[in-house]
């Protein structure tokens, strides 16, 4: 039974419904990112308030701290952290790149050191399932090898060779059948790669498709390039996925280019580093002009943060090293973020999402970067 059901488009933006074990969501969709089964500074209650029906927690961090058979013997992830909508648990595979001084990549897996206590830990694609079984999420993904940017043209085709193999290993491993399996491609940065791990991928039959290793640090034009070489060889009817991009540029070239889903850790750092994020870009608050502005962080906001204090008071907050600040901007960040992706999905529901487009990336261009 497919998961997605495709609801309208608007040139090749889409919006639909991701149907999962324990939540319906509205797509296109921003997943908060809860890393060690929590997004930071915030209660489950308070993502709940945001309207958030989806987040997604860390398989790496997880296996390591406190351990998948802490997790299952609880419960699973929902109840151990009290989270009742939908979850996404990504591989680690992003974890273990972005370590490559601890890590060893070989046909059966990868061995890497913990960045904890470098303890040694080896993952198979079929321990990267099991695992993820175990947590109980609703959307597991496969272990992939990620690239960095730049890469040789040879070894990133020597890596998403090993990511398509490591796929077909995911998918004979899985056995859970109410938890949804999504294949992720790879390809490295040049267009003919990418379109090939695209036919490859999209052939299997996964649940949905991740576009993998973007946003770490190409060009935007490039991403853009990568996007409409990628999307359009993937199948309508499943959900399209682009990991690891959280800023508003970013999002709405993807929805743009046909994606769904999208996670990032940007809001939630950026919230605990005195940073919102707002239409017209972002800046610190911490800043000294702030400290007499009596004004909301966003005029027309509707986020607690803005409806109950002021920009004086939050800088305030982080001056005084008090732990509400980090709370009251990571609120603001991700009810933002919200707004910018259910405003996409209504003007593709209501056919105007090109006007969309250009109104909101015009008002960035005439107000400047906006970023300290």
């Amino acid at each position: 039974m497919n998961c997605f059901e495709l609801q309208a488009t608007c040139g090749r933006a889409r919006a639909g419904i991701l149907t999962t074990a324990h939540a319906k969501i509205e797509t296109p969709v921003f997943m908060p990112v809860g890393t060690q089964a929590t997004v930071k500074a915030l209660t489950p209650e308070q993502i709940k308030d945001i309207n958030y029906k989806i987040v997604l927690c860390n398989t790496y961090h997880l296996m390591l701290q406190p351990g998948a058979k802490v997790v299952e013997q609880s419960g699973g992830l929902h109840k151990f952290m009290n989270w009742n909508d939908a979850i996404l648990t990504d591989s680690g595979g992003f974890q273990v790149m972005s370590q490559e001084s601890l890590r060893k990549i070989n046909e059966e897996g990868v061995e890497f050191k913990s960045f904890m206590d470098g303890s040694k830990h080896f993952l198979t694609p079929e321990d990267a399932v099991q695992i993820q079984e175990q947590l109980g999420s609703d959307i597991a993904m496969v272990l992939d090898v990620c690239t960095p940017y730049p890469i040789s043209s040879d070894r990133a085709r020597m890596y998403t060779e090993l990511t398509h193999r490591w796929a077909n290993r995911c998918l004979s491993a899985k056995t859970r059948k109410d938890q949804l399996l999504f294949g992720i491609i790879q390809g490295g940065f040049e267009l003919d790669t990418r379109a090939w791990s695209a036919d490859i991928i999209s052939t299997m039959e996964f649940d949905g498709f991740a576009i993998g290793s973007l946003s770490v640090g190409e060009p935007l034009e490039l991403a853009g390039e990568i996007l409409d070489v990628v999307v359009p060889r993937l199948p309508k009817e499943k959900p399209h996925y682009l990991m690891g991009v959280g800023d508003p540029a970013g999002i709405i070239q993807g929805i743009s280019a046909g994606i769904d889903m999208f996670d990032c850790v940007m809001p939630t750092r950026l919230g605990r580093n005195a940073t919102a994020m707002t239409k017209k870009g972002t800046f610190n608050i911490s800043r000294s002009s702030v400290a007499n502005d009596f004004s909301s962080i966003e005029e027309n906001c509707s986020c607690y943060a803005c409806k109950h204090f002021t920009k004086a008071y939050i800088r305030h907050l982080f001056k005084a090293h008090e732990m509400l600040a980090a709370t009251l901007l990571t609120i603001h960040n991700l009810h933002f973020l919200k707004t910018v992706v259910d405003d996409a999905r209504k003007a593709i529901i209501e056919g105007y999402f090109a006007n969309y487009c250009r109104s909101w990336l015009d008002w960035r261009e005439e107000s400047g970067s906006g970023t300290d």
